[in-house]
């Protein structure tokens, strides 16, 4: 396949309610699309950086700035049969994953639909559905959070992850636990804690939390290990996972017993893979996470998560829990505490040129 040409285009997608994590609070989504144009193929990828360097140290600007003046101008006139054949694209750009998984994982689209199968299929995936939770921002009360957690236990979802910080953790969690006895049920800290907070990071212990995610810095696996030989409850790594070689570190080490696996953070569906193969063989759990994405990149998350050894809820979700319109069709919708994993080509939904065009705020072809 000749890749004839290709575009990105920024969008701006504003959140049902505001997102609030330890780092800060989002309340829209500025989400870049990357398409692939190739005989008469329409292929789709996103990039998952954010509007600010709190959770990467990729932005939206940082990451425009790349595929737009040193990856994209590469890509038009490559001939590939795999995603692998544009990897000579990235030579030179030591780092920016996300801007590169947006490239990678429209070109695992591509070569889905030429061959016309699902993403799932042939990434590996088991499933026709995938069990999923859902991640809830800081609330300003217990009350508050408690409501939401009841609406979503409602609705059908698997597992609810509760985000924390100091000052918003053990009492919080205790009275949520109280509440909910037997719900599965996880925090997530985005490194908001050193370890300095051992005693206040052991009484979760006492909760039966499901796991405890990236309590400490986004880059440490050393601490991590010293906390984990200091807890019973898992810990699960994310934002210190970006590489196949650094889950390799954080399994020799004993960094964790969890990992958290986003294609979009880690540089694509195939280091998605190659460290989802490697948690396999060292039995080590598993799950997809998400970071906002528009449809697009859930199709990519919900084709990955088929994949055997994701046996945790994943954070995907359905659309209509961060937008009150997708920017695809169908949208994903929750049913059972699962969402179905798109059978037809490619990623299996189609991108809505019309509300393309008018949420659009900037783009550029090459």
């Amino acid at each position: 396949m000749k890749i004839d040409r290709c575009e990105i285009r920024e969008i701006r997608m504003k959140l049902r309610e505001p997102f609030e994590i330890s780092s800060g609070v989002s309340h829209h989504r500025r989400v870049l699309l990357v398409a692939l144009h190739s005989g008469g193929i329409t292929a789709w990828g996103e990039c998952v950086a954010g509007e600010t360097p709190a959770y990467s140290y990729e932005t939206t600007e940082t990451a425009w700035s790349i595929l737009t003046g040193l990856i994209l101008p590469r890509v038009p006139g490559s001939v590939m049969e795999t995603p692998a054949d544009l990897l000579p694209i990235f030579e030179g750009i030591r780092g920016h994953p996300m801007a590169k998984a947006a490239v990678e994982m429209a070109a695992w689209d591509l070569q889905a639909k030429a061959a016309g199968d699902s993403l799932a299929s042939l990434v590996g995936g088991v499933r026709d559905s995938v069990t999923v939770g859902v991640s809830i921002g800081l609330q300003r009360t217990d009350d508050a959070l408690h409501r939401k957690v009841a609406d979503y236990i409602e609705e059908g979802y698997a597992r609810i992850k509760v985000k924390i910080k100091p000052g918003r953790d053990v009492s919080m969690l205790r009275g949520l636990r109280d509440r909910f006895p037997d719900v599965p049920l996880m925090a997530d800290a985005n490194s908001a804690y050193s370890l300095d907070d051992l005693p206040r990071l052991k009484e979760l212990d006492k909760l039966e939390l499901m796991m405890i995610e990236q309590p400490l810095a986004h880059d440490d696996y050393l601490d991590h290990a010293r906390l984990q030989g200091e807890l019973e409850t898992p810990i699960c790594l994310d934002e210190s996972i970006r590489s196949v070689r650094d889950a390799a570190l954080a399994l020799e080490l004993g960094a964790c017993r969890i990992i958290n696996i986003k294609p979009g953070r880690v540089g694509g569906l195939s280091s998605a893979k190659a460290i989802h193969d490697l948690c396999v063989e060292h039995e080590m759990p598993v799950w997809c996470g998400g970071m906002l994405e528009s449809g697009v990149g859930r199709a990519h998350n919900v084709a990955l998560a088929a994949l055997p050894g994701f046996t945790l809820p994943g954070d995907i979700s359905a659309s209509r829990r961060y937008w009150s319109e997708d920017i695809v069709t169908p949208e994903f919708v929750l049913d059972g505490g699962t969402v179905s994993v798109p059978s037809g080509p490619g990623i299996g939904v189609e991108v809505r040129e019309d509300l393309l065009d008018v949420w659009a705020v900037r783009r550029a072809d090459f």
